[in-house]
């Protein structure tokens, strides 16, 4: 109970906060953030949300983000909804200006907003990652199931148990196709149960008994892309029939023409493309790091932390996906983990640098807790970032931690990930590879230690100028815990799972 009046209580701290129950048009969260959209974005006291001792910071997207971190976030959103509900059904007016007021104070900032936010690119991600995102759990739950399922078999126990598990474990994956069609129908403004339905067609087993481009169609071929491909042909032409097809007749000839129409084009074109589009995305991933490794995997690792900041670490959710579905893990996770790693060695560093900031040093002991556990957002809004230089010398801990796993990958040892979402430590469970457990394990946790330390000595030497250590090393209130951000920061690294590939 105590648990549940602490949620609570939490909830009702934002909710005035952000307006009032009439300034929110919707609620929703991922795995360490509340999402809100808001009638008003003037009206959120942004200082005084900080001050809140749950919220961890604050980020403003495409909707407004308040950082709450894992478990959190999933127990204070029901509270937050319920008060939300109990004050639209109260009647009591949220206290929402008048509409030339509105105009006055909200303009600028939803232009300025919509500038930074709105590109057709930063769209086309953001419905990338709206499609893949809700599926992470179930990656995680399942890819945890395998690992313990591959572990007991390795083992020789329970062998009356581990086909049960293994069942449990490749169902999701053997059918995550018809989610991904689901989805992608539903963000892209179709019918979420046709999109699901033609693109279900991918892994039916009867397409092994069709020939397309003078070869046999193979159930799954295709994959997450084909999906995500024949569920937005079949947006358009479900759109198409809306506008030409009568009223009368819609019920019948809409839902059919649009699974007649796509379905016949995926079987004979999308199946074929995406295949082949799968099939190289597997192969470069492979080539990549077998002969660029170490390399690549100091680029990966060090530039991963600018692409989350900017969202554009979306566009790997589903080649992550596609690695995951085609191979049984994805080796790009691993070396993306980095950047938290990083991010965890500046923070100690931070911490001893300025051991007469108390407000920076309490922000750091309550946060790497979490970034250790690959939530990388409380140091990064509450430290690295608003320092400024130790943002950098993260990076440089991650590029070379990233480069330690990918040399290993350069010598042979794929050391990889059989979901996406988490990272740091909480990614040990979800480890595979191709020379067995204790390998993977010790690579990734090496590693680990290297991003620790590069990220701590790059910024013990070279994070802090002199004015910014006679700024900050004295008593005084915590570094600003939000800069503007334009994309949402993950666990991963996303990641970070974090969101997908969070931080």
């Amino acid at each position: 109970m105590a648990t549940e009046d602490k949620n609570r209580a939490t909830a009702a701290a934002i909710l005035p906060l952000v307006g009032g129950a009439a300034n929110v048009s919707s609620i929703a969260h991922c795995m360490t953030r509340l999402r809100l959209g808001l009638h008003d974005r003037s009206l959120v006291d942004d200082e005084a949300l900080k001050a809140v001792p749950a919220v961890m910071g604050v980020v403003e997207d495409d909707t407004y983000q308040i950082v709450l971190g894992p478990g959190t976030v999933a127990r204070v959103t029901p509270e937050f909804e319920q008060l939300v509900e109990e004050g639209r059904a109260s009647g009591t007016p949220a206290p929402v200006p008048t509409a030339e007021e509105l105009a006055d104070k909200g303009a600028a900032l939803k232009a300025q907003q919509k500038a930074k936010n709105s590109t057709p690119f930063k769209l086309f991600l953001r419905k990338i990652a709206n499609i893949f995102v809700p599926l992470i759990p179930a990656l995680i739950g399942c890819g945890i199931i395998a690992g313990l399922n591959g572990l007991l078999v390795n083992l020789g126990w329970l062998t009356s148990v581990t086909p049960a598990l293994a069942a449990m474990a490749s169902g999701f994956m053997a059918l995550i196709a018809v989610f991904v069609g689901y989805n992608t129908a539903k963000e892209f403004g179709g019918t979420p149960i046709l999109g699901g339905a033609v693109a279900a067609i991918i892994v039916f087993p009867g397409v092994a008994n069709i020939d397309a481009f003078g070869q046999t169609l193979s159930p799954g071929q295709g994959g997450v892309l084909g999906a995500l491909g024949a569920a937005v042909l079949a947006v358009y032409v479900e759109k198409w029939c809306r506008r030409w097809v009568p009223e009368s007749l819609d019920v019948l000839v809409t839902p059919t023409l649009t699974v007649l129409v796509s379905g016949l084009v995926t079987i004979f074109g999308l199946m074929y493309v995406a295949g082949e589009v799968s099939s190289a995305i597997g192969t470069f991933a492979d080539w990549l790091l077998s002969t660029g490794g170490a390399g690549a995997g100091f680029l990966l690792g060090g530039f991963f932390l600018p692409l989350v900041m900017l969202g554009l670490h979306q566009a790997l959710i589903p080649i992550h996906t596609t690695l995951i579905e085609q191979q049984g893990f994805t080796v790009l996770l691993p070396i993306l983990a980095m950047a938290g790693a990083g991010q965890v060695g500046a923070a100690a560093a931070v911490y001893l640098r300025l051991p007469r900031n108390e407000s920076i040093r309490r922000t750091i002991k309550s946060a790497l807790p979490a970034g250790l556990l690959g939530v990388g957002e409380p140091l990064i809004y509450g430290v690295s970032l608003p320092l400024g230089r130790p943002f950098i010398t993260a990076c440089v801990g991650g590029a070379f931690g990233g480069g330690f796993v990918g040399l290993f990958n350069q010598l042979g040892d794929s050391v990889g990930s059989t979901a996406i979402g988490p990272s740091g430590w909480a990614l040990f469970p979800l480890l595979d590879g191709n020379h067995g457990l204790g390998s993977t394990i010790a690579i990734y946790a090496g590693g680990l230690l290297v991003g620790y330390v590069a990220g701590f000595l790059a910024t013990y030497f070279f994070g802090f100028s002199k004015a910014l250590l006679t700024e900050f090393n004295v008593s005084q209130e915590p570094v600003p815990s939000t800069v503007a951000a334009t994309g949402p920061a993950t666990a991963s690294g996303g990641t970070s799972a974090k969101e997908p590939a969070g931080v």
